[in-house]
């Protein structure tokens, strides 16, 4: 949980006893037991308690944001909102359906995912390589020509570091072709994903790839010529080092 300074800043001065109750124990501690109750729920409880009271201003949209931040989507925010209405009252309800669509303006689309060219099955096969859901669309026959499928991730979703080797040639290319992901070399800083980016990644070379914690993400996987191919599955990407993207 990161350091909470809103009642030292707005209050220090006047009511410095109420500012560091609201900082270190509200935020600081209360916030913190994770073990006992998950940020997420923490989230949905508060923006539903303040919503209950007729609070919709500036203190509701930080905690609205912080919902998102903490993994409510933009379509469990709807469903909440819509829930709460018909216990909280209506006019509350509409009030903070306004402030939310501006936190997530910027949302990914949750409504359709794999772009152009399709989410395609569940990619059972290599599951077991795979941190959360993952879909396949192949779009060419690979006996009769380079292989190319359409990979989604939905968010969250990442595979585990692993190597394309080959003797001569080898290696994939990643062509990204909707929402946002990762992609990150071993020793190198992970490397933000959208449409339009490609990623050329040589034979040998030890990676990960996957979706950003809150959206769904796909790219076409091309698997280059080359001789003596193969690829090797080696370790997930821990929580650690994958919920630490977000921060930097």
């Amino acid at each position: 949980m990161v350091k909470q300074t809103a009642g030292r800043n707005s209050l220090g001065e006047f009511a410095p006893k109420f500012a560091e109750l609201n900082d270190d124990v509200l935020f600081g501690e209360v916030w913190s037991r994770e073990d006992k109750l998950s940020l997420k729920m923490r989230s949905i409880i508060t923006i539903t308690s303040l919503i209950s009271k007729g609070i919709v201003d500036s203190s509701l949209k930080y905690h609205l944001s912080t919902a998102k931040q903490n993994g409510v989507t933009k379509t469990e925010m709807a469903e909440i909102l819509t829930h709460i209405a018909f216990y909280a009252g209506w006019p509350n309800a509409w009030a903070a359906f306004n402030l939310a669509k501006e936190i997530y303006a910027d949302e990914c689309n949750e409504e359709s995912h794999g772009g152009f060219f399709g989410q395609g099955k569940p990619n059972t096969a290599f599951a077991q390589y795979f941190t959360g859901n993952s879909y396949l669309n192949p779009l060419t026959d690979a006996s009769k020509t380079v292989f190319i499928a359409n990979v989604t991730f939905e968010p969250g979703c990442r595979n585990n570091w692993h190597i394309h080797h080959a003797s001569k040639g080898g290696g994939q290319l990643l062509i990204c072709v909707d929402g946002e992901g990762w992609y990150q070399e071993e020793g190198k800083p992970a490397q933000g994903l959208k449409p339009g980016d490609v990623v050329t990644i040589p034979a040998g070379v030890k990676h990960w790839h996957g979706a950003k914690s809150k959206c769904w993400f796909s790219h076409l996987a091309v698997e280059c010529p080359g001789e003596n191919t193969s690829n090797k599955w080696l370790e997930p990407v821990t929580d650690e080092v994958y919920n630490n993207l977000d921060k930097n």
